[in-house]
């Protein structure tokens, strides 16, 4: 696929954009704090739609649109789940954690958190949950540098080991530099790039096939499965489906921004801003794939990349209805999605090495000016580390990004749920539950399911809790952790009012 000058403008306009802002962040960047969570000020528009695009990766104009358009509407169970999720993340977690983190020696970061609200001075849970997140997001970002690297492959022409590094490069350079305020101020530009495609972009196939009744006809004549939502459903499929809304409780990079809004009354216009504009983006996305089969049904003559890669079919209808200016813009709304996720991965795995590695064990006293720079060569490191692992793009490592989501779900949601609702939690409840969460998910996967074609963080998510409640009963509590806790509590309560 080749795109003409005007498209390949606005693309390069997009990036200098981007790495523009990184340079802005930069002279506002003076400690830590700054660097990884953005010194806990982020308003209510930033904070939700920061959560929204650090969350929607390319799979949101790729991998969807693409499952639509091969199955039909039964694909779209899990965008319901999506929702209910996310909506539970932002009432139940969000506010709380910005509220606990703050009571908890005022953590930066989740291993932070898990180390201080469950006073555990051996440093085992911090390194055990840092360690689960080196592990996943390195071999997530390693799938975002695949992502962005096959858009510059197939739009741009490029070889593939240099579109590699082309996809990378504008990421790491505005992370590296700006840290957490350069992916927040990022993200909500390039979110808005994102609903202004997912909602255009279906509204211009239906008028290019003719109408609504037109390519609802088309789409009966060609598919008329696609309408049936149950179509090769069965009750454990949907389940499994709607289970995706559980990963959200434990994913480190969305609930870092939950850390850094600047109060608890800002996260609840951030949670309404959040889920409009995710409802906007899952409903456009969906119809973009659903009325893309009535545009190639009209136009078979057009459909061949799509055919050989339905996941392709957002990108050519860009390409084919657009005018090139345009297609341009639609273009960065695609990068856009890859970058969002990526550079929060590329952050969240820097702060992990910087404080919870590095800090810690390596240099306690080390100065603020310090840290930023480590952290600046941990985001470096890192990306270094996924490029080598992106290098080849059929790695049998990329085939575990299928179950990150999960065992994040898994292994974190419990902990951070438990550890906000209930003050009798643990210790040895918070290490029981992360490993068995993790090791649930890993085994469950490994094992094919065990016949039973149930989605791994079910399993994963149920052995957590259990395990949990198990392993504090056990304990038994502790009257610091308890009082500590009601203090927190009470913080949230009176800032909700």
């Amino acid at each position: 696929m080749s795109f003409s000058n005007p498209t390949l403008i606005t693309f390069m306009v997009y990036i200098a954009v981007m790495v523009l802002i990184g340079l802005v962040a930069y002279r506002s960047t003076r400690n830590l704090s700054d660097y990884i969570l953005g010194g806990r000020r982020l308003g209510g528009v930033v904070t939700a739609l920061s959560a929204g695009a650090s969350d929607m990766s390319g799979w949101l104009l790729m991998g969807l649109p693409g499952a639509i358009y091969m199955s039909g509407l039964s694909e779209g169970w899990i965008a319901v789940g999506l929702i209910a999720g996310a909506y539970l993340n932002w009432l139940i977690v969000a506010g709380r954690l910005r509220v606990h983190t703050e009571h908890n020696g005022d953590a930066l970061t989740l291993p932070d958190y898990f180390a201080s609200r469950f006073n555990d001075h051996s440093g085992l849970l911090r390194v055990i949950s840092a360690l689960v997140i080196l592990v996943f997001f390195t071999i997530y970002c390693a799938s975002g540098i695949v992502a962005g690297a096959r858009l510059f492959e197939t739009t741009f022409g490029m070889p593939y080991e240099y579109a590699v590094w082309a996809g990378a490069a504008a990421t790491i350079a505005y992370t590296l530099l700006g840290g957490f305020l350069a992916v927040s101020w990022t993200d909500t530009v390039q979110a808005t790039l994102m609903i202004f495609a997912l909602i255009l972009t279906p509204v211009v196939v239906v008028l290019a096939t003719g109408g609504t009744e037109t390519s609802l006809a088309l789409i009966k004549e060609a598919q008329p499965g696609h309408f049936d939502v149950l179509q090769g459903a069965t009750f454990i499929g949907i389940i499994s489906l709607l289970a995706w809304g559980l990963g959200y409780f434990g994913q480190p990079h969305i609930l870092a921004r939950f850390m850094a809004a600047a109060s608890v009354k800002s996260i609840t216009q951030a949670r309404r801003i959040s889920m409009t504009w995710m409802s906007l983006c899952l409903i456009g996305t969906c119809a973009a794939g659903f009325f893309g089969v009535a545009y190639f049904t009209a136009n078979p003559h057009l459909g061949d990349a799509v055919a050989a890669n339905p996941e392709r079919v957002f990108m050519e209808l860009s390409r084919l209805l657009f005018n090139p200016w345009v297609a341009g813009v639609i273009l960065s709304a695609i990068f856009a999605a890859v970058m969002s996720t990526l550079s929060c991965q590329l952050l969240v795995c820097s702060s992990a090495l910087t404080e919870d590695f590095y800090r810690q064990f390596v240099r306690k006293d080390a100065s603020q000016r310090e840290l930023v720079w480590v952290g600046r060569s941990m985001v470096l490191l890192v990306a270094l580390i996924a490029i080598a692992l992106a290098a080849n793009p059929n790695s049998q490592v990329l085939e575990l990004v299928g179950y990150a989501w999960a065992g994040f779900g898994a292994a974190f949601g419990p902990v951070v749920v438990l550890s906000l609702l209930w003050k009798g939690m643990t210790r040895y409840g918070a290490l029981a539950g992360m490993v068995c969460g993790a090791v649930t998910v890993l085994a469950w996967k490994e094992q094919g399911g065990f016949g039973l074609g149930l989605y791994e963080i079910i399993p994963g998510f149920i052995a957590a809790t259990l395990a949990i409640v198990v392993g504090s009963l056990l304990e038994g509590r502790s009257p610091a952790l308890v009082a500590r806790f009601e203090a927190a509590d009470k913080a949230w309560r009176q800032a909700s009012r």
